[in-house]
């Protein structure tokens, strides 16, 4: 079942690769993927996190209307957990799959995405994750011409690379998998070719995040 999980990844990731890279070098696109990659993880891991917590009240945290007093409530009380537990928050319209749908509606996302990133960061200030999140997604510039020569084809193109990672299923309820740690082998392993470049930071999530406890390691 696991190598299964590995293969269907595998081609996912290929097909991105493929798709998507154009004429960007191996190690900038690795950059940019692994980043958004780390995001969606986060994003995934806190929703699922959040719905447990909510269950009991029959509550979806993605659906919690924070313009309200009460959905306020909710969100402080998931936040107080979430820090203390994962180290880090997210607000429900900063979920990786709200922009991704945001994207695929031809919405323009850049800013969006780049302010839910900085906020992530921002959620770990004074607690003891702070130092593991500082800069993670530093090499993240989604205004950069790398990805286009416009702000809308910018803005295609990662709404694109949205789109396909969001197939990616993380497998969260498993203990046996890390579709994480495979994903950030394989794309490190396919842009090989370029590693006497510098690459920049490369976020690899040790197996005791799974447990709850999160040890980020940056390697080059």
């Amino acid at each position: 079942m696991v190598q299964q999980h590995q293969q269907e990844l595998k081609k996912q990731l290929w097909n991105i690769a493929n798709s998507l890279r154009g004429n960007m070098s191996a190690d900038d696109f690795r950059d940019y993927i692994l980043g958004l990659i780390f995001y969606k993880y986060l994003s995934d891991k806190l929703n699922t996190y959040a719905d447990q917590l909510l269950s009991e009240d029959g509550i979806v945290f993605a659906k919690i209307d924070e313009t309200t007093a009460e959905g306020q409530e909710y969100l402080e009380a998931v936040k107080e957990e979430a820090l203390d537990k994962l180290g880090y928050f997210l607000k429900p319209a900063e979920l990786f799959h709200v922009l991704a749908e945001r994207g695929s509606n031809d919405k323009f996302i850049l800013d969006d995405v780049t302010n839910v990133l900085n906020h992530i960061e921002q959620s770990t200030m004074g607690v003891d994750s702070a130092d593991d999140f500082n800069g993670l997604f530093d090499d993240l510039d989604l205004t950069s011409n790398k990805l286009g020569k416009t702000p809308d084809a910018r803005n295609k193109l990662i709404a694109k690379v949205l789109e396909h990672l969001g197939n990616i299923d993380f497998h969260l309820e498993s203990s046996e998998i890390d579709i994480l740690g495979d994903a950030y082998e394989y794309l490190i392993g396919m842009f090989a070719s370029g590693a006497g470049k510098k690459a920049g930071e490369f976020y690899i999530m040790s197996s005791s995040f799974f447990t709850n406890e999160c040890h980020l390691h940056k390697a080059a």
